[in-house]
């Protein structure tokens, strides 16, 4: 679209996908919902800005190496905000030294942080449909800077909560930012290698942050040396999306191109799909607020995903009260040694991403020129939850029956490398598969997921000390391996009768292809 001349321009296909819908009853339910933009050019209107074909401000259009190195500085910023969630488990007991306080306090310095999670994600993730992912990005970063400073120089237990809970509500902006920064620039094919990045970071930064703050315990240092470090490393990713981390989401760079091409041209008739939206600000902030829950309470396979998700994130945080029992008191290890029987968590995550790229990625890249010209049913991406979920019960059967002191500490920790291998394969599946399922209502699909699983996280470290004592750590574990055994069905329900439920969806903007079945592939 030629943006310098007054003449109508000719029209080019624009940004949004839009499905087809051949003999779907709900088409004009399912237009009004999924375009969170505004309408799709129709073809006749020819002062509707769009993108042209090989567009440079299209970001799918961008150098590979710009959106690879977008995608990597998203990962990190998910990982700098998972690091920070588990970081003080492993150096309580020096703050319990200081302030007093008991073992019930000293969980909520986890919990209150994952608790923010709960918050942060019902305006992170829908504001960034309506104003962009960078501006969302640079305030949530600097308020979460600000509030490891607050959290360094606090005085007392009560403003140290505080803080906790302040700065994980301005952490969770990546959380479900970061997963549409990836659907922003890479198409399907190439989106679950892209998605390895966002999909490890959540369950690696909470088992990096004790091996940080058990070593810092065990040189002596203050306690308060780990928010100096947490500042250190949010004011450095604060820096890195200022000066390198553009714009991607594409609809609102199309109302940046409308207003460029009204001042060039001098006629205002030009506009973008997203300025169409003529809501009142109180109906546009109720509408982002309220788009997290109701995708999520009009949507069963969201809602299934989601508890499975949470349940797998409430297991996770619950590690770093077990582990303690486990390891520090059964084995008799200092913090710091403690601290790394984290790491074969994010070891198995390594693994998983290997196996991914070498088995999973291939098998995918294959669907897509399968499936061409349509789009892979999101179904396809489930493959790898087939093989996560048993591995994710075993595991804690495994961690569980080893976990005894007279046994050899290997053993429960190749059980934890187990458990992050599977842990990744689901994570990774599951978020590729509401990627794929909600395209430009991912963020705040993902925002309602996130909201519902740190509920999970924020919860499962409040009772994880008292059950493993009541329990022990054998029976403990019996009791979440058969839960987790109850969900394993969860996966296989989704791909024989997924496309039956995006069928019927409000809000899934793609329906799977007639010339193959998903259970084929």
């Amino acid at each position: 679209m030629a943006s310098g001349s007054s003449d109508p321009p000719s029209h080019q296909s624009t940004i949004i996908e839009r499905p087809s819908y051949a003999n779907d009853p709900k088409k004009e339910e399912k237009d009004e919902v999924v375009n969170t933009a505004g309408p799709a050019d129709d073809g006749n209107d020819p002062y509707l800005v769009s993108f042209a074909d090989g567009d440079s401000e299209n970001p799918f259009n961008w150098s590979r190496s710009k959106r690879w190195y977008l995608t990597f500085a998203g990962g990190v910023l998910v990982l700098n905000a998972t690091f920070a969630s588990a970081a003080p488990s492993n150096i309580v007991p020096l703050m319990m030294a200081q302030f007093g306080f008991g073992d019930e306090v000293a969980s909520l310095m986890v919990s209150l942080f994952i608790a923010g999670y709960c918050v942060g994600p019902l305006l992170w993730g829908p504001l960034s449909e309506q104003v962009g992912r960078r501006p969302v990005f640079l305030i949530a970063f600097l308020f979460y800077t600000g509030f490891q400073v607050g959290c360094a120089l606090s005085q007392n237990t009560a403003s140290i909560l505080v803080f906790r809970f302040l700065g994980g509500t301005f952490a969770a902006a990546p959380l479900t930012n970061s997963g549409g920064l990836v659907g922003d620039i890479w198409d399907a094919k190439t989106r679950g290698k892209a998605m390895l990045l966002f999909a490890v970071a959540p369950f690696a930064g909470p088992a990096l942050g004790p091996v940080v703050a058990g070593w810092i315990a065990v040189g002596g240092a203050s306690w308060r040396w780990l928010f100096w470090v947490l500042t250190i490393f949010a004011g450095l990713c604060l820096v890195v999306i200022f000066l390198t981390m553009p714009e991607t989401y594409g609809p609102v760079l199309l109302v940046r191109k409308a207003e460029k091409m009204r001042k060039e041209t001098g006629d205002s008739r030009y506009y973008a799909p997203m300025e169409t939206n003529k809501l009142p600000f109180g109906q546009r902030l109720e509408k982002i607020l309220a788009m997290p829950f109701k995708i999520l309470f009009y949507e069963p396979m969201l809602i299934a995903i989601t508890l499975y998700m949470s349940f797998l994130y409430g297991c996770l945080y619950l590690l770093f009260e077990a582990y303690p029992i486990v390891f520090t008191e059964g084995h008799n290890l200092n913090p710091g040694v403690s601290g790394l029987m984290f790491l074969p968590i994010s070891i198995g995550g390594v693994c998983g991403v290997l196996l991914y790229l070498i088995v999973y990625n291939p098998r995918y890249d294959r669907y897509v020129d399968e499936y061409a010209p349509h789009k892979v049913p999101p179904e396809a991406r489930l493959e790898v939850t087939l093989v996560g979920a048993p591995l994710f019960a075993i595991a804690f059967f495994w961690f569980g029956w080893t976990s005894y002191p007279s046994i050899s500490l290997w053993s429960p920790l190749m059980a934890g490398g187990l458990l992050g291998f599977s842990i990744f394969l689901i994570f990774l599946s599951l978020i590729n598969y509401t990627v794929d399922a909600y395209l430009f209502a991912a963020a705040s699909a993902l925002a309602s997921s996130t909201v519902v699983r740190s509920m999970f996280g924020a919860a499962f470290p409040l009772f994880a000390r008292q059950m493993f004592d009541t329990l022990n750590p054998r029976w403990a574990s019996t009791l979440l391996g058969g839960i987790a055994c109850l969900m394993i069905p969860i996966p296989f329900i989704l791909r024989k009768y997924g496309p039956l439920l995006r069928s019927k969806s409000r809000f899934a903007p793609t329906l799977p292809p007639p010339k193959r079945e998903t259970s084929a592939a």
